[in-house]
């Protein structure tokens, strides 16, 4: 199921320099989330397998059943919205774990999504939303009025545009050192430009729901593109300060214009 991943020198010089710890593994099938067994599999190839969970009252009422498992004791590896690398610190070493589904992309591109994921376990930064909202997540939940998978998609959208005004600015120091993964991560973004540019739009005729609108801006926010309103209030330094409290008043005042 698992195999160790052989890496171009690139992605291994990131490793080596920002989390040497970390494995990296292929997995022969694609998932969003491992079945058990399989995530169970895991502690071959590890020295502990150590499940995060979190306060059931965490959770709004109608959470999802995968967002309530992955905060209850279970082993939930891989969650709806972590892409094409999924990784975890619930193992020791930490590990990164590459779907099949990447394979025809480009070799640079891969390489690049690997890289991200190493940078993001360097960061320190949380595994899932829910470490990041934390109790919270009940007033995002008030705060967008849609069903429970959208919020979920719309809170995933947040976590992931609060760790991109992160990466972003590791990623833009690339040129010197790592080129050809900066060239991946500029040329991602430039192939992004034109969908994010026209997302406004694209809502207000209704030709893209707003879950699906926050997750491609928040994705954008990595690349360092330019934003339209509502989600260029997203791209800010007081984001990246204030976190949480910051996405949720981002979602009132949205969805208040919107509904008046």
């Amino acid at each position: 199921m698992f195999a160790a991943r052989p890496l171009s020198d690139w992605v291994e010089a990131v490793r080596k320099e920002r989390a040497p710890d970390v494995r990296v593994l292929d997995c022969e099938r694609d998932f969003e989330t491992l079945p058990p067994a399989h995530a169970e599999d895991l502690g071959l190839l590890v020295d502990t397998l150590e499940p995060a969970s979190y306060p059931a009252d965490w959770l709004p009422d109608d959470a999802p059943t995968l967002l309530a498992r992955y905060a209850s004791s279970d082993l939930t590896i891989g969650m709806p919205g972590d892409g094409s690398v999924a990784w975890t610190r619930q193992t020791e070493p930490p590990i990164a774990i590459v779907k099949p589904r990447v394979e025809g992309s480009p070799h640079a591109f891969i390489d690049f999504l690997i890289a991200e994921a190493l940078i993001q376990l360097d960061l320190g930064v949380p595994e899932h939303f829910i470490g990041f909202f934390e109790e919270s997540y009940r007033d995002l939940d008030q705060a967008v009025p849609l069903d429970p998978n959208d919020t979920y998609q719309v809170a995933a959208a947040l976590y992931d545009g609060w760790i991109g005004l992160q990466t972003r600015e590791v990623f833009a120091d690339w040129h010197d050192d790592h080129s050809e993964l900066a060239d991946a991560w500029q040329d991602a973004g430039t192939r992004l430009e034109d969908r994010v540019s026209g997302l406004s739009r694209a809502v207000a005729r209704g030709d893209t729901d707003f879950a699906d609108a926050t997750e491609l801006a928040c994705a954008a926010i990595k690349h360092a593109i330019e934003l339209p309103a509502p989600f260029a209030a997203l791209d800010t330094d007081a984001y990246l300060d204030h976190g949480p409290a910051y996405a949720i008043q981002w979602a009132e005042k949205t969805f208040d214009s919107i509904e008046n």
